[in-house]
């Protein structure tokens, strides 16, 4: 039977489905494929055979419902495109997925007498592994196909397995972990389902109390915790605007500086950045000294506090809204602004009625970025919050204090995901249908428009001191690494590094016998394994909501921001609670690290594609599609080269992230799979202030090679605008004598 082309798909997945059924093993080796000793073992193995050979030789019947729907799905190649194609797919596909996880829930470890009177009591099976994961995503595949060739999306199978592939991933790794983790707000002391118990753990004054309105009290955390988002998202968005501004809409001197210095904290572990506010801001910092010595003013401690937690944060979150702002600045067309300055409208209200409204969907996601990294922000409030408690801190608390209140700190969680789900809601009523399509198939050789003076001035006035402030703390936290003892002795040494990363050569090999590299080594594994994933994966998701309409695509969306919406220490311990029994059994490897880095790193992609997207003309896509161009071709070879700023900013914050991320994997780590976050908290705790400074340095560095290799490995977009060499600093007025350039083609 000759293969048409529409079909080739359906087979492929259907013979990787089979092969992986005959020849992996379906179940998780502890060591992975290369702890098989040979091919008896992968045949003959108790728990390390495939899943034929575990029906054929250890009466492990219960498999074969994972392979009939692929013979099915084979099968339907006789069958010609079309919708009975696609409902023997879909159907098969559904009920096998369906069959293998129903078989792997229910059957769970050895001695849970799951099936009672169908198994003994003592049968039981291990996690998933290679086989049956694969032969999920190939009847997940099915499944998609099949609702394609019935006129779902469209009918595109690309479009059919995107979607059901990433929805797939966020049930696993977001819905799952986080409603079975929140599922315990509603249960009472007992392990009973009971409302009254939720109720009595939220309705309590240090929750909801106002007392700082009319007393000298504080407010409840859940105030503090929306107060300080709110405003932590508003400034964020207002000074990463500016950067951006200045970066890409002036001629200043410090553009270059600008685009090193402004996305460095994002690559600083949290402790480096608390302790260098400290030693400024602190009671015994540099500022109270120098107050006490001018004016004879007593030190206090006055930054711990909201101030101190919402500097933290500023000082932390800025670079996220400059580099989703900044995308969205480049891909504002210049045709625009220099049509509204050809009928005389002057620069400063060009700005206000034209490029800014344009810039709005970047603005918004900035800030609706900022508010949730804020309300699931956890080492900031920890370190300089004193007695200003958030919800993060309090579930924390919850969690690893003595009370070990789990129920407590799932009804804390879920009021944080309201909060997100708020503010979701505000963020789209916000932007609606309103079109903010910029970047189109057209020739566009315009300029950009420089900033009107006043703002430029402005803007330089607020840039300028900021990147001062984030040059100085980076040289309090360069120095403590080469100090004896930072506070007591300052000579200068470099033994930390030495203890840290010290290299030996015997035998003519290289000997890493510093204390420090295993935990780097790892670390950089899988943040460089994540990274990658996070991005194309945010991209995709961002590209699902721009230009595909399908049911259940709010909550498809909401999914995907809501692992940010979760404090680390709630994602942590959902995973732990998700993923420590079969059949999804990942605990203690460096699997589960990576899935944690991925989804919670997600949403920042999400919303840098989303708001990238807003400014391309759906033309662009329609017209490769005309051309005959495949999805996937359209995909990589038209949107993708117009998308380089948000894969750049995607990239690089999941890369930085996963290397400093300390709250979400501070219950996922083993003795094998050390981070350096939590190699760093180690040493703060034993008091070697001089290594963890040291390794934090080195990780500055190192991040910041990586940045700037990704941002040359991507590049730039090109959108056939000319180099603004012609333009002066404060003119704003459009030459309309210029010989306008050819257009060059996307």
């Amino acid at each position: 039977m000759k293969l048409n082309d529409n079909n080739r798909p359906i087979a492929i997945w259907s013979i990787i489905g089979l092969v992986a059924f005959c020849v992996l093993p379906w179940y998780a080796l502890p060591e992975g494929l290369s702890g098989l000793q040979g091919l008896s073992e992968l045949l003959a193995g108790h728990d390390s055979s495939s899943a034929l050979a575990q029906v054929l030789l250890h009466r492990r019947q219960w498999l074969a419902v994972g392979v009939w729907p692929l013979i099915v799905g084979l099968g339907a190649l006789r069958v010609a495109p079309g919708a009975a194609q696609g409902r023997l797919l879909a159907w098969c596909g559904a009920l096998g997925v369906a069959g293998v996880l129903a078989q792997g829930f229910a059957i769970g470890l050895p001695g849970a007498g799951a099936i009672s009177g169908v198994l003994d009591a003592n049968i039981g099976q291990p996690g998933f592994g290679w086989g049956a994961m694969l032969v999920l995503c190939s009847l997940l595949m099915l499944t998609a196909f099949g609702m394609a060739r019935t006129g779902a999306f469209r009918g595109d199978l690309f479009v059919a397995a995107a979607v059901v592939g990433a929805s797939s991933l966020l049930i696993t790794f977001v819905a799952f972990p986080v409603f079975r983790s929140l599922a315990g707000a509603f249960l009472d002391e007992a392990g009973q389902p009971s409302v009254g118990a939720w109720m009595a753990r939220i309705a309590s004054e240090r929750i909801w109390g106002v007392g700082c309105l009319y007393s000298s009290q504080g407010c409840g955390v859940a105030w503090n915790t929306l107060a300080l988002a709110t405003l932590t998202g508003i400034t964020t968005t207002v000074l990463g605007t500016l950067l951006a501004l200045v970066e890409n809409r002036s001629d200043s001197r410090i553009r270059h500086a600008l685009r090193f210095l402004a996305p460095l904290p994002i690559i600083t572990p949290p402790f480096v950045v608390g302790l260098g506010l400290i030693l400024l801001f602190g009671r015994a910092g540099l500022v109270n000294q120098m107050v006490e010595w001018a004016f004879g003013v007593e030190p206090t401690r006055w930054f711990y506090g909201w101030f101190g937690v919402w500097l933290a944060q500023l000082f932390a979150f800025t670079p996220i809204a400059f580099l989703i702002v900044r995308g969205v600045v480049e891909g504002i067309s210049p045709s625009l602004e220099e049509a509204s300055q050809t009928l005389r409208a002057d620069g400063w209200r060009t700005f206000r009625h034209v490029t800014f409204p344009l810039m709005l969907p970047g603005l918004t996601n900035a800030f609706l970025v900022g508010f949730i990294e804020s309300i699931a922000d956890f080492g900031n409030p920890i370190i300089v919050g004193g007695q200003f408690s958030v919800l993060s801190t309090e579930i924390f608390f919850a969690i690893v204090g003595a009370q070990f209140d789990q129920g407590r700190a799932a009804a804390l969680a879920l009021i944080l995901s309201v909060f997100a789900l708020g503010i979701f809601a505000l963020q789209r009523g916000i932007l609606g249908r309103k079109n903010f399509t910029t970047v189109s198939g057209k020739g566009d050789a315009g300029l950009s428009m420089r900033l009107p003076s006043g703002l430029r001035r402005a803007a330089l006035c607020v840039v300028v001191p900021w990147l001062v402030f984030t040059l100085v703390v980076y040289v309090f936290a360069f120095c403590g690494g080469f100090v004896q003892t930072w506070g007591r002795n300052y000579s200068p040494t470099l033994a930390h590094f030495r203890t840290a990363f010290a290299v030996a050569f015997e035998g003519g090999a290289v000997q890493w016998i510093g204390v420090a590299w295993d935990s780097l080594f790892t670390t950089v594994r899988l943040a460089g394994i994540a990274a990658p994933l996070t991005a194309g994966l945010g991209l995709l998701i961002a590209w699902l909501l721009a230009r595909v309409q399908f049911r259940a695509q709010s909550a498809f969306e909401f999914s995907a921001l809501m692992a940010f919406a979760i404090p680390g220490t709630v994602l942590g311990v959902s995973y732990v609670l998700a993923f420590n029994v079969p059949p999804l059994e990942m605990t203690g490897t460096g699997l589960i690290i990576v899935m944690c880095f991925i989804f919670r790193n997600l949403p920042v992609g999400v919303r840098a594609g989303s708001a990238a997207f807003k400014q391309l003309d759906k033309s662009l896509d329609e017209a490769s599609l005309m051309l005959r161009a495949s999805t996937a071709r359209t995909l990589w070879s038209i949107t993708l080269p117009l998308l380089k700023p948000a894969l750049a900013a995607s990239l690089i914050y999941s890369f930085v992230r996963s290397m400093t991320t300390v709250s979400a994997v501070i219950f996922l780590v083993t003795a094998q799979t050390e981070l350096a976050t939590t190699f760093i908290i180690g040493r703060v705790g034993q008091g070697d202030y001089g290594v963890a400074l040291a390794y934090s340095t080195a990780l500055i560095v190192l991040m910041a090679v990586v940045t700037g290799f990704v941002q040359w490995g991507v590049g730039d977009r090109r959108l056939g605008r000319r180099a603004s060499t012609a333009a002066q600093p404060g003119k704003d007025v459009l030459d309309v004598n210029r010989t306008p350039a050819a257009p060059a083609s996307l």
